[in-house]
């Protein structure tokens, strides 16, 4: 049976041992001493080992049961020391040896590849190993199956494998198969050594010799005792097969040979059929070869052939036209075009031009008879088709750009002195004179081209008569006649439709003269107004601090407006009507007020004390800022506001932060009875009391939490936006790079998504959402920077970043912020895919319905407390 016949083989491929246990007090073996057992390979320690002999020393070696490892006898009847080692009874024809390159590091829970140089006997002597020893027991190296790469989890396996018929290896790298030669690493031994290693080395390696090839392995000449040496740092598994056996083996040291008989008839059936159709492969793909060869040797003779004959002599006066491109892809190409095309070489006569003989060449009657009989084609052109119409034209157009040019040279004074306003007395005609001045400044004096623009067509309006010369674009020049005549001429043959003619006395179109003159009238009354504007509000307009005293009333207006009336009032020329009026002032005051409690949206500035003076702080965007009493009633008249319906405000003075925040009736507000004491009576006191500015109606403190949380919210949910890490390689941080958070960002600004050096380190730029968690972000940086992630040590200013498994918004980390890193160097490096595969299935992540809101965010928990405080 076939599957008897099968499994009868197996046993045959193992190893048979016994594993001897011997008391140390009375001399006796356990009673499992006496059962044999098989295995397929030997599990090999390489750990702090050079070679494979001193591997197999360590594996066969005895083992001492003693202290609390020690054994129970039975014949003594209690635990005492005893000895434990393995025995061989018998070896296979083929012998595995699994290397251990792998160890597990329990400081980090993580695998590690031991990459140590391990080497290995070409040829093995294992009859020393049985426990009746055999002095013939030989086996050769056979197959290196090889890990590639540092990680335990990530890597590339490639075999390397002896044909045992005529020695040559093999390298197996999945479907590639690669010729090594007669050594296993690809390389032959050197022929030079290292005469000092040799002498320390002493008799037993003499004429050893190491060589080392780029994939880390080594191979080394023969020695006196171990033969042929091999070494890698990445070989894992390591297959010899048996070539001398003894010639009396004993029943315990026996070598048992593979009888290919005893494979099942149906594999071997399957390998014929097999074996059969790759044959068949074979001779189907060699007749193929053989024919494509002898195609392509039939058009290079074809090609030779006609190439030889195509050059027509100089006194030939019978030849052919042929298109140079298609001539090229002909020659060029293993399958030719399919016809002829000289289409691109014809003129609109149907002839050949003068002025596309660099893309076609001559071809004798024979070569061009050659070609059209076999690819057909066209169409046909001889010596008699040379297009003389052509040619006649490119005469005149040659004829014509000379005169064009003398004419423009002696026409170049005219034209620069109407520039300069000089016109002679005569007939004389309007022109643009940005188009005058462009045709001067022409390097190329040919005749314009047809995209050129007339001289009139900036004068033209839309209802077709003469600009008006104040209109924007519309200056104009006067020029003669003779040199209008010339411009007409040459420009009027190229767009006809362009040119239209204003003699000097033209009158500009009454429409536009009239709108234009409308538009003139509203920005003079524009300029005076706001030339008003900018009298009245000296002081606003510079956007300098100025001094508050209490006891004075003041109005309050939104910092942004303010900003938006600047620009309004000091735009000038151009800008003057560009810009846009800002709103009223009572459609802002509205806008400013809560329907809910009528109290203010908006918080004022806060104030400083600077030089003995309070003044409250700038910005052009945000809050409330301050303006006199006199200001506001300017504004009012101006800008559409009631004077009694503004947002007055005063300077008190509170003994705390907390009576600022709540309004408390402690809060003394300094009016004209005690204005006698000095400011600077004030300023000693600072410790206690605080100015600030006191509204009416109050700040609704309750509406503005709510805009905040909202704002914080939705700035908390981003997604697939930038922030900057760099890796720095001191103790600490610049002062510049932990300051860099609280810049402002310049939004919708590109930057570099690469590495890029500074004198601190290395910067990157990374997309990141509110949502992404420390891990991963410390991941981008592994694989960016090559840090390894429990070596991060990550910060924001001067804050660390702990909590792997938080998200940046809980980190409170937006987009355009700076972190830095730095490298503590206390593990070990290794490859981020270990880390992937390892923490796929057992990272925790947070729910991620509540990430990246306040639910999370330790930002927003504060806000709330502040809120929630103020009320």
């Amino acid at each position: 049976m076939p599957a008897l016949s099968l499994a009868s083989s197996l046993p045959s491929m193992l190893f048979t041992f016994i594993a001897l246990l011997r008391c140390s007090s009375c001399g006796k073996e356990s009673a499992a001493s006496s059962k044999m057992e098989d295995f397929y390979e030997l599990e090999l320690n390489i750990k702090g080992l050079n070679n494979l002999e001193e591997s197999l020393n360590e594996y066969f070696s005895e083992e001492a049961l003693d202290g609390e490892n020690q054994y129970f006898c039975e014949s003594c009847q209690k635990r005492v020391d005893a000895t434990r080692c393995i025995k061989l009874r018998s070896l296979p024809p083929v012998v595995n040896f699994q290397l251990k390159r792998y160890v597990f590091l329990p400081k980090t829970t993580t695998k590690k590849k031991i990459s140590s140089t391990f080497s290995f006997p070409g040829q093995l002597d294992l009859g020393k190993r049985l426990s009746e020893p055999s002095s013939s027991c030989t086996y050769a190296l056979s197959a290196i199956l090889i890990h590639k790469g540092t990680g335990a989890n990530s890597g590339h396996y490639v075999a390397h494998i002896k044909d045992e018929s005529n020695g040559q290896w093999w390298e197996f790298d999945d479907e590639t198969v690669s010729k090594l030669g007669l050594h296993p690493f690809g390389e032959k031994p050197g022929k030079a050594s290292n005469k000092d290693d040799q002498k320390s080395q002493n008799t037993s390696t003499e004429g050893s010799v190491t060589n080392n090839n780029n994939n880390g392995h080594h191979e080394a000449a023969p020695s006196s005792t171990m033969g042929e040496m091999f070494s890698s740092t990445d070989a894992y598994m390591l297959m010899y097969k048996c070539i001398t056996k003894d010639v009396n083996p004993t029943e315990s040291n026996k070598i048992v040979e593979i009888n290919n008989d005893l494979l099942p008839h149906h594999l071997l059936d399957e390998i014929n059929e097999l074996n059969a159709s790759y044959t068949k492969l074979c001779v189907e793909y060699q007749s193929k070869k053989d024919s494509h060869l002898a195609y392509i040797t039939e058009r290079r003779q074809e090609v030779k052939s006609v190439l030889t004959e195509a050059p027509a002599g100089p006194g030939d006066d019978s030849y052919f036209w042929i298109s140079t491109d298609w001539l090229r892809q002909w020659a060029d190409n293993i399958t030719p075009p399919s016809s002829i095309d000289n289409g691109a070489i014809q003129c609109e006569h149907g002839k050949v031009p003068a002025s596309k003989v660099t893309s076609m060449k001559r071809l004798s009657s024979v070569a061009w008879q050659k070609l059209h009989s076999k690819y057909g084609g066209g169409p046909i052109l001889n010596s008699d088709d040379f297009c003389m119409e052509c040619l006649k034209d490119g005469a005149k157009s040659a004829v014509s750009a000379d005169v064009y040019r003398e004419r423009r040279a002696s026409l170049k004074t005219l034209a620069e002195a109407a520039l300069a306003g000089n016109c002679p007395d005569g007939p004389s005609y309007f022109i643009s004179k940005t188009w005058l001045t462009h045709w001067l400044r022409r390097k190329n004096a040919d005749i314009p081209s047809d995209g050129d623009n007339g001289p009139t067509s900036a004068l033209r309006c839309c209802h077709g008569d003469f600009l008006p010369e104040h209109a924007p674009g519309a200056k104009r020049v006067s020029v003669p006649e003779i040199l209008w005549l010339f411009l007409y001429q040459t420009v009027h043959e190229k767009k006809a439709d362009d040119t239209v003619t204003f003699p000097s006395d033209s009158h500009p179109c009454e429409t536009c003269s009239r709108e234009l003159s409308d538009v003139a009238s509203v920005e003079v009354n524009l300029r005076a107004v706001k030339l008003k504007q900018r009298q009245n509000h000296e002081k606003l307009i510079s956007g300098k601090s100025f001094a508050l005293h209490p006891g004075q009333k003041y109005y309050l207006v939104p910092s942004s407006w303010l900003s938006e009336w600047r620009a309004y009032i000091t735009a000038t020329g151009k800008n003057i009507s560009s810009l846009p009026e800002p709103q009223t002032l009572e459609a802002v005051a509205r806008s400013l007020i809560c329907e809910k409690h009528s109290r203010l949206l908006q918080r004022p500035l806060d104030l400083v004390l600077k030089r003995g003076s309070i003044i409250q702080k700038a910005s052009n965007t945000d809050g409330l800022t301050i303006i006199p009493e006199y200001d506001w009633k300017l504004f009012s008249e101006e800008w559409s506001a009631t004077p009694g319906k503004g947002i007055s405000a005063e300077i008190a003075f509170s003994k705390s932060s907390q009576d600022k925040l709540h309004g408390s009736s402690e809060a003394v507000p300094i009016t004209d009875g005690n204005l006698g004491q000095s400011l600077d009576d004030t300023n000693d006191d600072l410790g206690a009391r605080e100015p600030y500015i006191r509204t009416d109606p109050e700040v609704c403190e309750e509406c503005i939490g709510e805009r905040e949380s909202c704002a914080l919210v939705e700035k908390l949910n981003y997604q697939n936006e930038d922030i900057h890490v760099y890796f720095v390689h001191g103790k600490e941080a610049p002062k510049s790079i932990k300051e860099a958070s609280k810049a402002v960002t310049v939004p919708d600004r590109r930057t570099s998504k690469r590495s890029r050096r500074t004198s601190s380190g290395n910067s990157i730029s990374l997309k990141v959402s509110g949502s992404t968690s420390v891990y991963q972000l410390k991941l981008m940086i592994w694989e960016s920077l090559g840090i390894v992630k429990e070596n991060q040590m990550l910060h924001k200013g001067s804050v660390e970043i702990e909590d792997d498994f938080a998200t940046l918004a809980d980190k409170s980390i937006f987009p355009g912020d700076f972190l830095w890193v730095r490298d503590s160097e206390i593990y070990e490096n290794r490859d981020i895919a270990d880390e992937i595969s390892e923490q796929k299935d057992d990272m925790l992540q947070a729910e991620e319905g509540f990430r990246g809101t306040l639910l999370t965010s330790t930002v927003s928990a504060q806000l709330c407390q502040d809120i929630a405080f103020s009320e």
